[in-house]
């Protein structure tokens, strides 16, 4: 059986949430794989680029548009 939670535990939990801080809005990064295509120039096929990317609140409406 598992254990049961308090609601205070799973305050405390999320309070301590690792990762880097924007220094803008002051939430945590959340790093997210960018896919993006592209003809490649020798030829007609396609070729994807992949990074990654760091998204808070601040910049996902940048990141996600």
């Amino acid at each position: 059986m598992a254990k049961q939670q308090s609601f205070a535990d799973k305050a405390t939990k999320a309070a301590q949430m690792k990762g880097a801080k924007c220094p803008v809005c002051g939430a945590i990064f959340q790093p997210i794989l960018m896919v993006s295509s592209e003809r490649s120039r020798a030829g007609s096929s396609w070729k994807f680029n992949e990074h990654r990317v760091q998204v808070c609140k601040c910049n996902e409406k940048q990141v996600y548009a």
